[in-house]
């Protein structure tokens, strides 16, 4: 009976050493394969991800809005906190002469003066990134790139990026952009600018892109932020009329009128 008792503990011993192996066995080819798997399917996405750059940079490049002078009006309503009335609502006309000149007048405010601060600085801050041409493009100059998804904004397939800037300067974002599968266009930016003005804190931005008279241009921002001393902020911006456009520089005195 003893003999039997100890065989039986053998057997049973060496049926969980067994198993244990079995388990350890296991532990070890998933700690194998998993970053195998992995490093797999980073390798599938890098050569589209590269594509998907190629193509961006490329038709950025080739962008009529780069080229051509136009001039926009755009309306500006600016919120305090949850309240769905505007505490202001401002006009501005925005004209920009290739290759990097960015000009603006504010043409109508109603209601606080503080809508009108906080407009002139979002403009001037498009004025300041528009001198410096190429250095806050959407592209491997200036930004490192992670492929997230495909998804549909809209009907439209997209390709949803995580942008990186390379350098900690004005006018960078960090965030997410939607970039057509077809075009290759940037049609939405969601992000955080990098640097803001001192008396602007936690500002994050939404762009969305159109095409405007055969421009590939913005047609809507929104932004919410907080400004010191005074509480949270947002900041809806629309195009009221289509971009006046022209194919030679325009006599900025009697066209523009910024």
């Amino acid at each position: 009976m003893r003999e039997s008792t100890a065989q039986g503990h053998v057997i049973g011993w060496m049926m969980g050493k067994r198993y244990g192996l079995i388990v350890l066995l296991s532990l070890m080819a998933s700690a194998w394969v998993f970053p195998y798997l992995l490093h797999a399917q980073e390798a599938a996405t890098q050569p589209k991800l590269n594509s998907i750059l190629d193509s961006l940079e490329r038709t950025g490049e080739q962008n009529p809005a780069l080229s051509r002078h136009y001039d926009v009006t755009r309306e500006y309503k600016v919120f305090r906190r949850n309240d769905p009335k505007p505490i202001s609502d401002v006009t501005a006309q925005v004209c920009f002469t290739p290759p990097d000149t960015k000009t603006f007048r504010i043409t109508d405010v109603q209601g606080s003066s503080t809508g009108e601060r906080i407009v002139s600085a979002v403009l001037e801050h498009e004025i300041a990134s528009a001198k410096e041409g190429h250095q806050h493009d959407i592209s491997r100059t200036n930004y490192d790139f992670v492929f997230l998804r495909e998804q549909n904004f809209g009907v439209v397939p997209e390709y949803v990026l995580h942008i990186i800037p390379k350098r900690n300067e004005k006018g960078l974002l960090l965030g997410d952009i939607w970039v057509d599968a077809e075009t290759h266009r940037v049609r939405q930016i969601i992000g955080v600018p990098l640097k803001t003005p001192l008396w602007i804190k936690d500002l994050h931005i939404t762009v969305q892109f159109a095409a405007v008279n055969g421009m590939w241009i913005p047609f809507s921002v929104d932004a919410i932020a907080t400004v010191r001393f005074l509480g949270i902020y947002s900041l809806s911006a629309v195009d009221l009329e289509p971009p006046i456009a022209g194919s030679s520089p325009p006599n900025l005195d009697k066209q523009c009128l910024c």
